[in-house]
């Protein structure tokens, strides 16, 4: 069994941003050589989320608008009173969707639809640095 690291950083606005992370988390499994396992990707902080989802303006308009139903930015939150950040709505919609996916990798490929893509959600109020973290791990392993 082998296990490898990397990180990605991402810059994201002070809007819902929603970024393809597809190539980028390929281009790694391909540079881990396994062939076979998973590939999980996190998001560490609690305004930010990952899932797996068609990249295409419909369906992201679709998704950002019900998740402003879910938890919508404009009410109150605890969290606002408490900290006066503002950012209440960013946490809870985060913890909605959660911090991580995990595929599974099968002969060298991350096992996803045709149409899902995987996702970076940042619902943060302020321009942040993310960083991701990726980390495949499993069988196979290609001598470099």
């Amino acid at each position: 069994m082998a296990i490898k690291n990397y990180e990605l950083l991402f810059q994201t606005t002070a809007g819902t941003d929603v970024l393809d992370l597809t190539a980028e988390v390929r281009e790694l499994l391909k540079r881990s050589g396994i062939t076979d396992g998973s590939a999980t990707v996190f998001v560490p902080g609690s305004t930010a989320a990952v899932t797996a989802i068609e990249y295409e303006s419909g369906v992201l308009n679709d998704l950002i608008k019900a998740i402003e139903r879910l938890a919508p930015e404009g009410i109150g939150y605890d969290h606002d009173r408490r900290w006066g950040d503002g950012n209440g709505y960013a946490h809870v919609r985060a913890a909605l969707l959660k911090p991580s996916l995990n595929i599974p990798v099968m002969e060298g490929r991350l096992m996803l639809g045709t149409w899902q893509q995987i996702v970076l959600l940042d619902f943060d109020n302020r321009p942040r640095q993310r960083r991701v973290l990726v980390q495949v791990l499993g069988h196979g392993v290609q001598p470099r």
